[in-house]
């Protein structure tokens, strides 16, 4: 993207062509002819013609309405938004110093935008005419949820303070813009900067053949002999379970951990401290209690209390079993000589012998059979079988990374439904993790409905020169929870973009995701399409019965680990006095009910906790715990019916995937299940009941 030239007009100049209607197929985003000098003015332009959507809107003269206040609302700023769509994505998959710095020139830009709408006092007024007389303007279920939801975006977010309360919450607005920029570009910077260069057979002793060829890679890329262990997911994780140096995988351990929290120009440590001061500030200037109470009154759960009591049912639940197996895991550790008590970067080392000793089971022996390529063709098999949906490659829509594929996606009736971008590998520029995103929202526009374009986004393990990517069970797991928020996007079928998608309750957002993953364990579905990459074997009837036998393997333990992280997302998010004292105590003191292990000297969750410091997940980590109960309880009915059963997974698109945040979630699960769901399926799909 960013070595293609400008395009020029007759006149010499440059045209923009963010600031125009794209003429790609599809309409997808021209990466070829955009620039990273084209995005600040045309963020700068997008604003502009925001602004002038909304005085459109507060200077007509007829009577405020749904059509000429609501959705002239809902559909105004169209520039803006596709330029937003096009940058944030790009920022997180292929960014660089340039686009960070962009990213922060325009933050408080936004932010001044976002508040200049909220704050509009002509315009709040017409918005508020139209809910009140809500009742007699005959609205179907989805322009009411919009009138709904656009009316407390208004009253949530200080319309009614006076002016001074305006300006500190325009202040804080920025800050917070700014801060969470900051800290997700410092995480970026220490994962990519920090590196274990190893020189010595014996340093990499245990690693499997697939890691070390990647390690080798890796330092060859460097001009370095030996091998190289990065931070990023399949090198960090896989040094942590099969290298034999107790010394080396406490060092990657605690760098990984310690990331924004050493001193240096990467420290996250005050700019966690002022995000979360800022937003017990913001919250008591719009009247709640704190953060939490401000965020969980447009959630599922609906109050901290709500949240505390969930978490501390599942911590009942888990904690006997997560402790019985720490105990069995050091008395293995014990009887293959490790003289001492267990420590957390020696948790994944001797689980996994365990694994290996209890069923006989190396995972590294699945590797063989989940080629990447084999396992998107199974992914889109199954999305096949149960909606019919077919996925064609495309060679003539542009993407902004050679790696990066297109695909065409059309549904049974042969329908267009959605362009699907799949971005698979560990990059620099790339953030860390795996995420679903989109460079157009669905929704339907002058009598056309516009196709959503969707973007998949991984860091699995990379080919090397002697093998194609070959993916742990944990990516293949992995991929499946992203495609299935990927369909959430594809399968949309609303009116406006507002509602659209995975523009739900964060809550929610989990279920369509986590829901695939149950897949990833079931027989009939692997015999489709897991073939060993070089001799086309089915996998073996008895690996996959060990993937099966295997699935809730200390499974009380990950599910400890989870709850952790959202006892600490809660604890960040309920204080009621700004937070003064050392960030370890605090965070030590956090996640204490759900600890298995002693706090480790020098590390520092929070620092590096992106999904709720820069993220849209304050407040709501526990929404994947929560997203559980509700995928347990969904599959059941998969299970009950057949994992392929056409009618259930018609049901579940028809009122879940296709309905975004047209309603509210609890009526839409309703609709498909018959009923509300309980804690009792989960438990005892992980062996907790």
């Amino acid at each position: 993207m960013k070595e293609l030239l400008k395009e020029q007009n007759s006149d010499h100049g440059f045209v923009n062509p963010l600031l125009k209607e794209f003429k790609t197929p599809f309409g997808t985003p021209p990466f070829g002819e955009i620039r990273i000098e084209h995005f600040t003015p045309a963020f700068r332009e997008g604003i502009e013609k925001g602004l002038q959507d909304i005085e459109r809107i507060v200077s007509n003269q007829d009577t405020p309405d749904f059509e000429n206040t609501i959705a002239a609302l809902s559909l105004g700023g169209r520039i803006l938004s596709r330029v937003s769509n096009v940058f944030y994505p790009l920022n997180d998959a292929e960014t660089s110093a340039e686009m960070q710095a962009i990213a922060r020139e325009v933050a408080p830009l936004l932010a001044d935008y976002s508040n200049d709408i909220l704050f509009h006092e002509a315009l709040f007024r017409r918005v508020k005419a139209v809910f009140d007389k809500r009742e007699s303007l005959d609205l179907d279920v989805e322009q009411s949820t919009l009138l709904e939801k656009t009316y407390k975006m208004f009253t949530r977010n200080g319309a009614g303070l006076d002016a001074g309360k305006k300006a500190r919450l325009r202040e804080i607005s920025r800050q917070l813009s700014e801060l969470s920029l900051k800290f997700d570009d410092n995480i970026l910077g220490e994962t990519n900067e920090w590196f274990l260069h190893l020189e010595q057979a014996e340093d990499v002793a245990g690693l499997p053949d697939s890691q070390l060829e990647a390690a080798a890679e890796e330092a060859k890329k460097r001009k370095l002999k030996g091998w190289v262990i990065t931070l990023k997911g399949p090198s960090y994780w896989q040094f942590l379970q099969y290298a034999d140096r107790r010394d080396l995988r406490e060092k990657v351990f605690r760098a990984f951990n310690s990331r924004g929290y050493q001193g240096n120009h990467y420290d996250n440590r005050e700019i966690v401290r002022q995000i979360a001061n800022l937003r017990l500030e913001r919250a008591r200037l719009l009247g709640y209690e704190t953060h939490a109470h401000f965020v969980l009154e447009e959630r599922m759960a609906g109050s901290p209390e709500a949240v505390q009591d969930f978490l501390k049912q599942l911590l009942d639940a888990a904690k006997p079993k997560a402790l019985a197996d720490l105990e069995e895991v050091q008395q293995l550790a014990l009887q293959l000589g490790a003289g001492h008590p267990l420590e957390y970067w020696d948790w994944y080392y001797f689980a996994e012998k365990m694994r290996k000793a209890r069923f006989d089971f190396d995972q590294e022996l699945l590797r063989p059979y989940f080629e990447l390529e084999q396992v998107k063709l199974g992914v889109f098999e199954l999305a096949r079988r149960l909606w019919g949906f077919r996925f064609v490659p495309s060679n003539v829509i542009p993407v902004y990374h050679p790696e990066v594929t297109a695909y065409e996606v059309y549904d049974d009736n042969d329908d267009f439904l959605a362009i699907l971008f799949l971005d698979f590998f560990p990059r620099e520029g790339k953030s860390a993790g795996a995420w679903m995103t989109g460079f157009r929202e669905q929704e339907r526009l002058d009598g056309t409905d516009y196709r959503p374009h969707i973007s998949l986004v991984c860091n699995f393990t990379r080919p090397t020169a002697t093998k194609p990517s070959l993916l742990t069970h944990g990516e293949f797991n992995t991929f499946l929870h992203e495609f299935g928020h990927a369909l959430h996007g594809m399968c949309s079928k609303v009116s406006y973009a507002d509602l659209s998608g995975t523009n739900v309750y964060r809550d929610f957002v989990e279920l369509p995701s986590q829901i695939m993953e149950n897949w990833a364990v079931e027989k009939d579905y692997l015999d489709l399409f897991a073939r060993h990459y070089q001799t086309g074997e089915k996998i073996p009837a008895e690996l996959v019965d060990k993937i099966v036998a295997t699935k809730n393997f200390h499974a009380a333990f990950a599910a400890m680990r989870q709850l952790g992280f959202g006892l600490n997302d809660m604890a960040w998010h309920t204080i009621t006095n700004a937070v003064e004292g050392p960030l370890q105590d605090f965070e030590a003191a956090a996640m204490e009910p759900a600890r298995l292990f002693p706090p480790v000297s020098d590390t520092l969750i929070s620092s590096a906790f992106a999904h709720i410091f820069a993220g849209g997940y304050a407040a709501g980590y526990y929404g994947y715990k929560w997203a559980e109960v509700l995928d347990a309880d969904a599959f059941k009915l998969f299970k009950q019916r057949g994992i392929f059963d056409r009618e259930t997974a018609k049901a579940f698109r028809e009122h879940i995937l296709s309905r975004g945040g047209s309603e509210h979630p609890m009526v839409l699960y309703k609709r498909f299940r018959g009923r509300e769901p309980g804690l009792h399926a989960l438990l005892e799909r992980e062996g907790l009941s």
